[in-house]
């Protein structure tokens, strides 16, 4: 179940795609013109001065939360139900059993289940609307069921709704900062609001401007960096979300990877944090470490199965050329997965793992699955269904090579490179210069990196292909590194500026991202 992060849902702090939860959100409600009808009144007036004031977790409700960060569900519950029988109006335990019910959700991607959680939620809602229990809890429980609500909806294609739920969520999250500016946890779900959004290409501004909804990079930042440092009820999801934002877009691999692996290594019995080790270790290329963490990871009864893991696994497994333990995984994740997306990349992955081992027939029906389901939001999806409707053929010995480089096998992928002997197709004289690239940057060889990226870019021209993109934005990271500032700048805006291509949204966030980092001094 991938997916980027809404904060108090493990579900959501389960990184795969980079244009996290909130991106893709908003890019799927383009076109959102009216509230749905069973929405409720934004503002109230304020609980009478003699109700109970909250601004934390109860015992029950903490260790039930506990669970539920381990993706312990069921335990979750049981801890939950005696809270829910004492105080079934509380705003923590309505806050707490939300959780549990959309995580459940969005691992599981069961879309029978749809329709009873968000009725679930508006009921929530609406007996949170009527308590009189004062201060920062209850207001802070509706914004976030609020904003689970707008993930929920645009998951299941109910993209209006979603719309003016995020609408919702993210000005009742702004009054509880404004209204309570010591109450922490708001800081953390309004700084990764205010990140996401801010990270958005330029095409998205206008849509923005309609819903009221203000982004920007560096207030975000310094809200996650504020919760992530004092303790509070969710410190670790915000300490997770700010090394993500930092890995993700500021290259701060290593610091992410010790906090991810010093959780872990703390709490053995945490799947979530499994997962995220697992897929940090693959986005850092350190594949025998990610599969390590995913044969450890801790299962049993009581821990929700996250299919997705499968898959993680079946990537890792073609990197090594392990090609049937990777069939193998995808065709799990494709029984055990209910969900929409993933389903044509998994296909691609299984057509792959058959045609690099040579069965050309099992190769050919995994090509046709490809097309037969599944949408094409997330970005893998879509590469893979291009792949399907552009009909080029793919080169085999640049494809050994780019699994050996995800994989971080970098010398062997230059020894396969080798054995490139050329092609007439534009897409692969592009892709033979831009992986030795990401090779050699992979082996430190910097001045190597940097002659191959500017190569693709000066062949790239306007194609419509990543890897000229892709290299511009390498490229300004390099000199971003080097001091380069100007040459970053440049080569940053020239990613963005790129024609459309199979990793636009994830290519221009991150370039947005890096150039809003910048220092603010004069081209010359």
């Amino acid at each position: 179940m991938p997916s980027p992060v809404v904060p108090h849902s493990p579900a959501l702090l389960l990184p795969k795609t980079k244009a996290w939860l909130l991106l893709w959100l908003v890019g799927l409600v383009l076109g959102a013109a009216r509230p749905p009808q069973h929405d409720t009144a934004a503002a109230r007036q304020a609980p009478e001065a003699t109700a109970p004031f909250t601004n934390e977790l109860s015992p029950a409700a903490r260790r039930a939360y506990a669970e539920l960060l381990k993706l312990r569900i069921e335990p979750a519950r049981a801890i939950l139900r005696d809270e829910l029988n004492r105080a079934p109006i509380s705003a923590g335990t309505l806050l707490v059993a939300d959780c549990i019910d959309f995580t459940e959700l969005m691992v599981l991607q069961q879309a029978s289940r749809y329709e009873a959680v968000v009725a679930a939620q508006d009921r929530r809602l609406a007996a949170l609307e009527k308590s009189a229990e004062r201060g920062p809890l209850r207001e802070y429980a509706r914004a976030e069921i609020r904003l689970h609500q707008a993930a929920a909806q645009v998951t299941y294609q109910h993209e209006i709704q979603g719309a003016w739920s995020l609408r919702q969520a993210y000005q009742q999250m702004q009054a509880v900062v404004q209204r309570y500016p010591n109450f922490i946890p708001a800081r953390k779900t309004l700084g990764m609001c205010q990140f996401m959004i801010g990270s958005l290409p330029a095409g998205y501004h206008w849509f923005l401007k309609l819903l009221g909804l203000p982004g920007s990079v560096e207030a975000g930042v310094k809200n996650l960096r504020l919760a992530a440092q004092q303790p509070h009820d969710f410190q670790p999801e915000a300490r997770l979300i700010l090394a993500l934002v930092q890995e993700t877009y500021y290259k701060k691999a290593e610091e992410a990877a010790q906090l991810v692996q010093q959780l872990a290594t703390q709490q053995p019995d945490n799947l979530l944090y499994s997962y995220l080790l697992i897929s940090l270790n693959k986005r850092l290329h350190r594949t025998e470490l990610a599969l390590t963490a995913y044969h450890r990871r801790p299962t049993g009864a009581g821990y929700l199965p996250v299919p997705y893991l499968h898959h993680m696994a079946a990537d890792l497994l073609l990197y090594q050329g392990n090609y049937a333990a990777s069939l193998r995984a995808n065709q799990q994740f494709l029984r055990d997965y209910q969900g929409v997306h993933y389903r044509k990349d998994a296909a691609f992955k299984l057509y792959l793992a058959a045609w690099l081992s040579g069965d050309h027939a099992a190769a050919e029906r995994y090509r046709q699955q490809i097309g037969a389901g599944g949408r094409t939001v997330v970005e893998e999806d879509a590469y893979a269904q291009r792949f399907v409707e552009d009909k080029l053929p793919l080169n085999r010995t640049l494809t050994r090579a780019r699994l050996q480089i995800d994989g971080g096998y970098y010398r062997a992928a230059l020894n396969t490179l080798r054995s490139f002997t050329g092609s007439g197709l534009l897409r692969d004289q592009l892709e033979d210069p831009y992986r030795r690239a990401r090779a050699y940057q992979g082996l430190g060889r910097l001045d190597s990196a940097r002659l191959f990226y500017t190569r693709t870019i000066a062949l790239a021209g306007k194609a419509p292909y990543y890897f000229g993109p892709q290299s511009a934005l390498q490229m300004g990271y390099l000199c971003q590194a080097e001091g380069q500032l100007n040459m970053a700048r440049l080569y940053f805006q020239k990613a963005l500026d790129s024609p459309r291509h199979e990793y636009k949204n994830s290519t221009d966030a991150k370039a947005k991202v890096a150039l809003a980092a910048l220092p603010t001094a004069k081209l010359r």
